[in-house]
């Protein structure tokens, strides 16, 4: 028999051995190229946690201050290097920590294995201490979910729920482990999951699909791409770009599609939705043809239904068959991975361009930048405002650092005014909008992608969610430079309070304590910027510190994010002041 700390090769994963299923969760785990998880032990979980001692060596454990902060890293962590995130924890409370960030994770298409520990199975049922159905509240939340009892069946279970993480649509798993069947012996193989009878990861491509959307593409005279996180996903970006470059094709994102094509690309439109920007909300209400390419028309893109593309055709790129016809309707729906797809479709597209159509995005670009952008990019007020300090950033790290995004206005002028130069660049939570991400999230995303420069851009509010996690930044020296926006309001919400309802700032004032302190507390170098001169030289100390760094700027503190689409407005109301 192999000892413990033996490194694990393919060729040892088909031999039949004896150990538990302790020892089985982490053979599985490392046959499955998993070198890092995000996770905080319990005693349901506890046997799993002694054999990953063993295997220290290969395994790296990540112990967070907070389950919920496991998810968000394993999040960032998946998002920058295009691997399955791990998180990891014990029963009820435990467990019950982990569903908001894998409910972020679903509605993201983010691929993630969860591992909880649960209590005996004899006594499953019966509220023994900090038993939780886990696999019963996960369900709505989850791509897919099981709750393991013996311990022979821990290999098939893993070899599965990695195969349906990261195939296809990509999404969260949850695997559910008795206390008992961790302790019991069984005889051990592996053997990765490379396909399963009822379920189809990836939908057939109709080559007539290509052929229609081909010709609607090639007969349009006013078409626009809105494009999502699927060309990441899809690791497509390099066809999407010889696509819109052959049929010369304004391309505007949501904002998971941010970083898939470069933001200073000449055919990129800039982002839609609710605080996108001018010409691509205003122009999807007059394109004669709206290609929709890895993205599932959020309502927060689409804002009002009954008025949204009316006067176009729509063409759907999708992998996810639910997606297509369920907000929008389409004349032609092209599934399949977007990869595939683009890359078909390219030699039945003809040279094109589309300068005059291009040139009203370009008109309406410079009226947003007249009304808005330059007022918030080089503000003549004396207080700070939230997109200089984002200017201030691009021209220090020239668009080639990873930005990671909490949820409010700092948010919105994150992904409205960070550059980008390239892929995998942009790490919000999207979907569920999820207060607290950012902070864990980035802590993941810099080891995920260790060579690259990682900056969170947090407000006051979420920032102390998960405030906790500085910890874990400590811990493992992780140089993540963590910049708060601080304007001491729970600044989104009490934008709506301003606009809809008659300034009545209903418990969104923040008393903050002394971040800085804190920051210190941690052994993080810490500075507070309350002046515009100050801010240049901050941010380059900042960039230039070696190891982690916090930055905290106090800004205006009822500035507003616009343009602004109404809720339940059309598109094309969007409001720039």
């Amino acid at each position: 028999m192999e000892t413990a700390t033996q490194t694990v090769t393919k060729e040892t994963t088909m031999k039949t051995e004896r150990m538990t299923g302790a020892e089985a969760v982490i053979r599985c785990l490392l046959a499955e190229g998993v070198d890092l998880i995000y996770g905080y032990p319990g005693g349901a979980i506890m046997p799993v946690y002694d054999e990953l001692f063993k295997y220290e060596d290969q395994l790296t454990h990540i112990l967070t201050r907070h389950e919920q902060g496991a998810t968000h890293a394993a999040q960032g962590y998946a998002r920058t290097s295009g691997k399955v995130g791990v998180a990891m924890a014990t029963s009820g409370p435990g467990a019950t920590n982990l569903v908001t960030g894998i409910a972020d994770a679903q509605i993201d298409s983010t691929p993630m294995v969860c591992i909880t520990g649960q209590v005996a199975s004899h006594l499953l049922g019966s509220d023994a201490f900090q038993e939780t159905d886990i696999v019963g509240i996960s369900t709505p939340v989850t791509k897919w979910n099981h709750q393991v009892t013996k311990a022979a069946d821990i290999p098939e279970v893993f070899a599965k729920a990695f195969y349906i993480a990261r195939s296809g649509r990509p999404g969260p798993v949850l695997i559910d482990i008795t206390k008992d069947a961790q302790f019991e012996e069984f005889d051990f193989s592996y053997e990765p999951c490379k396909g399963i009878r009822s379920y189809k990861a990836t939908p057939p491509t109709e080559p007539k699909s290509l052929e229609d959307a081909a010709d609607l593409i090639n007969a349009a005279k006013k078409p626009l791409i809105v494009f999502g996180q699927g060309v990441i996903l899809g690791e497509a970006e390099e066809e999407f770009t010889a696509l819109i470059e052959k049929a010369g094709i304004p391309a505007a994102w949501t904002i998971l599609g941010l970083s898939a094509l470069p933001t200073s690309h000449p055919l990129n439109v800039g982002m839609v939705g609710m605080h996108g920007n001018y010409a691509p909300n205003k122009l999807t209400n007059e394109c004669d043809l709206l290609i929709a390419v890895g993205m599932r028309f959020d309502d927060r893109v689409t804002g009002n239904l009954d008025t949204y593309a009316k006067q176009a055709k729509v063409i759907h790129f999708e992998i996810d068959p639910a997606e297509v016809d369920k907000n929008v309707m389409s004349d032609v729906a092209v599934m399949g991975n977007v990869k595939h797809t683009l890359a078909k479709i390219l030699p039945l597209i003809n040279k094109n361009n589309h300068q005059a159509w291009l040139q009203q995005f370009n008109d309406l670009m410079e009226i947003e930048y007249d009304k808005v952008i330059k007022n918030e990019l080089y503000p003549e007020k004396e207080g700070l405002s939230m997109g200089e300090v984002l200017r201030g950033i691009n021209e220090e790290t020239k668009g080639d650092a990873v930005i990671v995004s909490d949820v409010g206005q700092h948010q919105m002028i994150a992904c409205r005014y960070a550059a980008f130069s390239k892929s995998k660049s942009n790490v919000t939570s999207g979907g569920l909008g999820t207060m607290g991400f950012a902070l864990p999230a980035a802590i993941g995303a810099k080891m995920g992608a260790p060579e690259r420069d990682v900056i969170a851009i947090i407000g006051d509010g979420g920032y102390q969610m998960t405030i906790q996690e500085l910890g874990t930044i400590f811990q493992n020296n992780t140089a993540v430079k963590i910049v708060v926006l601080n304007n001491e309001f729970l600044g989104m919400v009490r934008q709506w309070q301003q606009l809809f309802f008659e300034k009545r700032y209903a418990s969104t004032e923040m008393t903050n304590p002394d971040f800085i302190t804190i920051a210190r507390g941690y052994h993080i170098p810490a500075k507070r910027v309350t002046k515009r001169e100050e801010l240049k030289e901050a941010i380059k100390e900042m960039m230039t510190t070696e190891g982690a760094y916090f930055l905290e700027v106090c800004v205006e503190k009822e500035n507003n994010v616009f343009p602004m689409i109404p809720t339940g407005a059309s598109v094309s109301d969007v409001r720039l002041s």
